[in-house]
């Protein structure tokens, strides 16, 4: 890509910052050094990093196709394991699991279907790029953890798929914590100065308090819900837990909502379990493919994979944190319809 191209796909820095500019803004509490965050339609975005611009560069720009299909949801919430599920799904007749074919054995999950404010047009990605999407073939499959509101209005106006998925707010916490500190220590020895967590207490009243990156959760997950009870057939919203539970049938529903659902051959001969084994979390941790190396320069291929249970938060917060939690949990879904197992199944 020539300096042309590049200036004409991304919003450039000075209206980034004149917008920053005018915009509330807030510290976090768990982290070392100083780190601002700016509220931008309702949700938290580091002021110290490219991702802010990078969604106001897809807002802009990113045109949606009438198939394709997202992957949503908020960060460290199961959205790589779905990405190996939907990957292998979409594609059970090209590269079937029991040949052991599949690009999920040479590449992570993250490098098939790709994160568009992370990768895509984030300049430390290689590809697709912005100028590559018109040649990607289809269905393209992307990922974002940008809420509802804020997704370019072709992906709310086409005809595209969207996937959500929710995990509970203690499992999920736990999970954004370890993440957070194997980022940070790889940005630290890369020279960076960025957020660096300190205890999980104070992350925890960042969370509860919603400043947290995409943030608030509640209202993260709510948007994508409300989403999916207006619009059935354009939002399909999943459980972690209801996925570790029994996946089987989530897999099935998950392929009829694509428009491609498994035959009753297909059934019969065993793909739906080929594909429920080989996309286990166990299985995938221990893949190459999935063990070494780095996405984006900085995040560690076997850091998306930890422990995958529910139930995780159990070791790790206070009576008083739970009790916290579960009452906003209680104040922010009363009347939604919407609720979470919290506990191993």
């Amino acid at each position: 890509m020539n300096q042309n191209q590049k200036e004409e796909i991304y919003v450039n820095d000075e209206e980034v910052k004149k917008l920053m500019q005018c915009l509330p803004k807030t510290n976090l509490k768990g982290a070392i050094n100083p780190t601002q965050m700016v509220l931008y339609e309702g949700f938290w975005y580091f002021t110290n990093s490219t991702l802010f611009r990078n969604v106001l560069t897809l807002q802009k720009h990113f045109v949606a196709r009438d198939d394709d299909i997202f992957i949503t949801g908020f960060p460290k919430t199961g959205t790589t394991w779905l990405k190996s599920l939907l990957f292998a799904v979409v594609n059970r007749q090209n590269h079937p699991i029991i040949n052991q074919i599949s690009p999920l054995l040479t590449h992570h999950p993250q490098e098939l279907v790709c994160n568009l404010e992370s990768d895509v047009y984030d300049e430390a990605f290689e590809y697709p790029r912005p100028h590559h999407l018109n040649k990607v073939p289809s269905p393209r499959l992307f990922s974002t953890h940008i809420p509802y509101t804020s997704l370019p209005n072709s992906i709310k106006t086409s005809r595209c798929r969207i996937l959500y998925i929710c995990r509970n707010p203690l499992d999920t916490l736990v999970s954004l914590y370890y993440f957070y500190l194997g980022f940070m220590k790889n940005m630290a020895n890369d020279g960076e100065d960025f957020v660096q967590p300190t205890l999980l207490e104070d992350i925890f009243e960042d969370f509860c308090q919603g400043k947290i990156l995409f943030g608030p959760f509640f209202e993260h997950v709510l948007e994508f819900w409300n989403s999916s009870l207006e619009r059935p057939d354009k939002v399909l919203f999943l459980k972690y837990e209801d996925l570790k539970h029994d996946l089987t049938p989530q897999l099935k529903r998950l392929a009829e909502f694509i428009g491609m659902p498994f035959s009753t051959r297909e059934e019969n001969e065993g793909v739906i379990r080929q594909i429920v084994d080989f996309c286990d979390i166990k299985n995938m941790k221990e893949l190459d493919a999935n063990k070494s190396g780095v996405i984006n320069k900085f995040f560690e291929k076997k850091s998306y994979f930890r422990k995958g249970e529910v139930g995780d938060w159990t070791n790790h917060f206070t009576p008083a944190m739970v009790e916290k939690m579960n009452k906003l949990m209680e104040e922010n879904f009363k009347g939604s319809g919407l609720s979470f197992n919290i506990f191993s199944n």
